[in-house]
């Protein structure tokens, strides 16, 4: 909790359906990374900057190879090293309309056991012997209706390790010749939306939270917290994995720094 008892305010007057559990002590976090830059160099966002910032940043599938050892993840994913017993991937699919970049979201089915109603990138668990790639393509073409066929794989982020169950995420990143028409799966899906990164780049849509829990999380500063990321979407919000990817992704677009212990430093006083 604060120090006066209350909870910091994400998005004044802004509604949305899921319910995000509250942890035990929270504080304000950092201000976004992108924050002092004029609001000019944060639209005009176009697939070939995505493309060229990703080159750059040496992401790019066809030279540069995906993390895949646990001693890699572990400088990059919010874990101390462990082994990696679940492998799963996501779609970072990006289309590009009237020169600005979209990426797609689903909202989680209301009706599914765990993280419903959260919004997401299409994805989900690997088969077996199933690469990062084939993981997020399959399971775009089940969430969502995309058709393999149509997407270019471009380049991947960071994988993330979840700290309690050592299962691991690889966001791929993926090129759609244009708007997408989606045939969602309502086991899994509720709704699939766009946005563009320059939207979520724009001034008070995304929030740092700093959280602490009673049972210490790797990967916290030295005061137990550990820096959550908000960002405001039509009708909803988005947090956790999917806010961490969607974090990295528009830092090297936009081209500043980022790193995972970002919430501990540049905290408005």
């Amino acid at each position: 909790m604060t120090p006066n008892g209350e909870r910091p305010v994400r998005f004044v007057g802004h509604r949305y359906p899921q319910i995000i559990p509250d942890p035990d002590e929270v504080e304000p976090g950092a201000l976004a990374p992108w924050s002092s830059l004029p609001v000019s160099s944060r639209s005009g966002l176009s697939l070939d900057l995505v493309e060229s910032r990703l080159r750059r940043e040496n992401r790019l599938l066809a030279t540069d190879p995906l993390p895949d050892h646990p001693e890699e993840l572990s400088l990059v994913a919010d874990a101390w090293p462990v082994p990696t017993t679940r492998r799963s991937a996501v779609l970072v699919a990006l289309f590009e309309e009237e020169g600005e970049t979209h990426v797609v979201l689903t909202r989680r089915s209301l009706t599914l056991r765990h993280h419903r109603g959260e919004i997401a990138l299409p994805g989900g668990r690997s088969e077996d012997d199933e690469t990062a790639v084939e993981t997020a393509l399959r399971e775009a073409r089940e969430e969502v209706g995309l058709d393999p066929s149509t997407i270019t794989p471009l380049a991947w982020l960071s994988p993330i390790v979840s700290f309690a169950s050592g299962s691991s995420i690889w966001p791929i990143v993926g090129l759609l010749p244009g708007r997408p028409e989606f045939t969602i799966d309502p086991t899994e899906v509720d709704r699939a939306f766009t946005v563009t990164l320059a939207d979520l780049v724009a001034d008070e849509a995304f929030v740092e939270e700093r959280w602490r829990r009673a049972l210490l999380r790797p990967g916290a500063d030295e005061d137990g917290f550990f820096p959550i990321y908000f960002f405001k979407v039509p009708d909803d919000v988005v947090w956790g994995a999917t806010a961490r990817v969607l974090t990295e992704l528009l830092c090297l677009v936009i081209g500043v720094p980022w790193t995972r212990e970002h919430g501990s430093r540049g905290r408005p006083s």
